[in-house]
């Protein structure tokens, strides 16, 4: 079944963790490198972005991430498959598209 471009979702998670000494430097990697295992992609170093499918799906990831958040600020953020397809990335002076939605795995 296609969903609408308009349920679809994206969940994107902002953080500012602390970074004075090598301890919080650490801590701060380990989140980031969570985040990457658990299929984020970085947009930028402290921002980073999953395609959810349906909102109903965020609690799952949102407690997942509650539960490795380091001490810091962690934002999390919603944004419709339409509206993430319509971010503008400037990179290099070149504009990039934002990634496309993932294709379902189909198992048969």
């Amino acid at each position: 079944m296609k969903h609408s471009g308009y349920r679809t979702m994206w969940l994107v998670v902002m953080f500012d963790l602390p970074t004075l000494d090598e301890a919080d430097r650490q801590r701060a990697n380990r989140f980031r490198n969570f985040l990457k295992d658990n299929g984020f992609q970085m947009s930028q170093l402290s921002v980073y972005f999953k395609y959810i499918g349906v909102r109903e799906n965020a609690p799952k990831i949102i407690k997942l991430i509650e539960g490795n958040t380091p001490v810091g600020k962690v934002s999390i953020l919603f944004f419709t498959d339409k509206q993430f397809s319509d971010i503008i990335c400037i990179h290099n002076n070149q504009i990039e598209r934002m990634p496309d939605k993932p294709e379902q795995l189909l198992l048969f």
